[in-house]
């Protein structure tokens, strides 16, 4: 049982948890609580911490799981990045879960791919729920400019929900080139704009298809929505003027899964 804050095994914990620098030369990020842990696909989960009273009640299953696991029970709280005061709402598990990679051809290579593309997005809640929402749309892959939030802030890694585990997705050092990479496989390419000529629903998806998906604040950037093939809008009644990116995602994502019914 891990009993000191000296502990070499928890300053790696909370350095993987703080800092990206840390997640991205070990190859890892991390993830908390039951559901989360079961979701794991099993050959990616390198080590499952428990708290002294979890191990205690699942000893059997965990044992029968193959688990090689380190008690933690006094400094469980601190290892976790969701801090609570109380006992009952602490976290009992924590897992360090290795990375899968992608590459463009995963991406581009299925029939018909179905693709969101995001230009600096950086809310951690939005970027967790449209890959949510994206895996249950039937999205195929997630692109991603290199400056959005960090998929791998353990906020964003709660806010997909497992979906971190199932969706494809890579991050792009030059945007601008790899959509034209995506328009060279003859995947059509459509920029969320308020300054769209046709709505969302009137142009056809059956086909390979890529939403361009800007920064909550800002926007697409120009030289990112100029790579579309076509710019289309979400009308709006009111005087709301634009849509929080997630949710913009999902009314785009759950029109192709309609046409493509």
């Amino acid at each position: 049982m891990i009993t000191s804050t000296g502990n070499q095994k928890v300053k790696e914990i909370i350095q993987l948890q703080k800092k990206s620098r840390a997640r991205n030369q070990a190859g890892v990020f991390l993830v908390e609580g039951l559901r989360m842990i079961q979701e794991v696909p099993k050959d990616r989960l390198e080590k499952l911490y428990v708290s002294e009273g979890f191990y205690q009640k699942h000893r059997v299953e965990l044992e029968a799981e193959g688990f090689t696991e380190e008690q933690v029970w006094n400094l469980f709280r601190i290892m976790s990045s969701r801090q609570c005061p109380t006992r009952k709402h602490r976290r009992e598990l924590l897992g360090i879960v290795r990375r899968a990679e992608y590459t463009a051809e995963t991406l581009m290579g299925q029939a018909a791919p179905f693709l969101m593309v995001l230009d600096n997005l950086q809310d951690p809640g939005n970027l967790g729920t449209i890959f949510r929402t994206a895996e249950a749309a039937g999205v195929t892959g997630i692109v991603m400019s290199r400056d959005c939030v960090d998929i791998y802030n353990p906020k964003t890694i709660r806010s997909t929900m497992g979906a971190i585990y199932r969706m494809p997705f890579l991050i792009a050092e030059d945007l601008p080139e790899m959509i034209r990479q995506l328009k060279k496989k003859k995947i059509g390419v459509y920029a969320a704009h308020l300054d769209g000529k046709n709505t969302y629903d009137q142009e056809n998806y059956a086909g390979g298809c890529a939403f361009l998906i800007g920064n909550e604040g800002n926007g697409l950037r120009q030289e990112v929505a100029d790579c579309a093939d076509t710019w289309i809008r979400i009308p709006m009644a009111g005087q709301v003027e634009s849509l929080n990116a997630a949710v913009a995602s999902a009314v785009l994502m759950f029109e192709v899964s309609r046409q493509r019914r």
